[in-house]
């Protein structure tokens, strides 16, 4: 009989998929994954398909729960075309905040032995889509005086802590890296995509982003390494954690392996916005899907959802200037015992390899 029993919402995401995978190869963890779509390769997990948005089934499902002690709440809502400026829709921040209470109300009720819940934000924490970043952003700097789900949860968490023994941590990554089909946040798929059509019509890997953006990454399996640090580690009650892989990066650096990953040359740099190409691309891409087997879906957005957005984003598409660097501190963490990292290019040569082999883009 299992001693700990860990829930994790969001099973099929870029995060909560790597901490599922993460959790299986602990003997002692039974492990639950919650999402409406079933998370491909599960091994020990067992899987939950529940809508967050669905107040009464979460009831249903969450209410009995009797024996759950741990939860990882990585789910997220986001609107389709309204990425960017969705960080901003207070109406996109109240249907976050509903999934979350949707699932831990009835949870914590039935949980009599609930220790700890790890949720996350983002350096969206510290105002980044708002203004530039006094760097390195720190975990104690007083909270960012704008409107956030992220403020939301933490507060709905908090009130339903006070006086009771169970714990919470935040976790703050940055630009993290994984595995993951349809998810908005993943830069990787973007670029795997624009990379795979690139070389399929002749042409050499051009960078096509704007100049430099200092910011740093994080690997998702070191993230779901720190998720298991968060959960057994008391040190790390009611605290808060930037988590990053340990150095910095630009991807406008970083282009030169991903083309070698990709078996391509580096061109010369051509500006374009990947939101605006790669829906142009569609055709190619299905032809890749249908020349090499792949299992990745015919459909880019099926594949990539709202990633090529976010990739832009995250390569400064469109600036003239180098933007402010984006980078946080990750010495509490360090101090607090977790010391995990990773070369980030080495964490590109990887998951590039685990989309080749899981036949999510095509071969080397």
């Amino acid at each position: 009989m299992s001693q700990n029993k860990i829930l994790i919402a969001g099973g099929t995401g870029l995060v909560g998929s790597a901490v599922v995978r993460h959790f299986e190869q602990i003997p002692d963890w039974e492990v639950v994954a919650v999402s409406r779509r079933r998370p491909a390769g599960l091994r020990r997990a067992t899987h939950v398909s529940v809508d967050l948005e669905d107040a009464a089934h979460c009831a249903e499902v969450f209410g009995a729960m009797t024996d759950v002690t741990h939860v990882c709440y990585a789910a997220l809502y986001e609107v389709a075309g309204q990425l960017i400026q969705g960080w901003r829709a207070r109406d996109q921040m109240q249907t976050n905040l509903a999934m979350l209470r949707n699932l831990f109300d009835p949870l914590e009720r039935a949980a009599t032995g609930l220790q700890h819940i790890t949720f996350l934000q983002g350096t969206k924490a510290y105002g980044i889509h708002l203004e530039p970043l006094r760097a390195p952003a720190r975990e104690q700097w007083p909270r960012h005086d704008h409107e956030n789900f992220y403020w939301l949860h933490q507060d709905y968490i908090a009130e339903k802590q006070r006086g009771k023994r169970w714990t919470w941590t935040i976790l703050r990554p940055q630009l993290t890296v994984g595995q993951a089909i349809k998810g908005n946040l993943n830069v990787l798929a973007a670029l795997g995509v624009f990379a795979a059509v690139e070389r399929e019509a002749g042409k050499p890997l051009s960078y096509p982003g704007g100049p430099p953006l200092l910011c740093e990454a994080v690997d998702a399996d070191l993230l779901a390494r720190a998720m298991e640090w968060a959960a057994t580690t008391p040190a790390c009650g009611n605290e808060v954690y930037n988590i990053a892989n340990g150095d910095v990066m630009a991807i406008a650096y970083v282009w030169p392996t991903l083309a070698e990953c990709f078996g391509m040359h580096v061109g010369r740099p051509k500006p374009l916005s990947l939101a605006e190409e790669l829906p142009r691309r569609q055709r190619e891409w299905a032809a890749c899907v249908a020349k090499y087997d792949l299992v990745a879906p015919q459909s880019i957005p099926e594949f990539i959802g709202e990633s090529a957005e976010f990739t832009d984003f995250t390569m400064a598409t469109g600036f003239s200037e180098s933007p402010p660097p984006i980078l946080v501190s990750t010495i509490k963490a360090r101090l607090h015992g977790f010391h995990d990292c990773i070369d980030t290019e080495d964490m590109f040569r990887k998951w590039i390899r685990r989309y080749q082999e899981a036949r999510l883009l095509p071969p080397l």
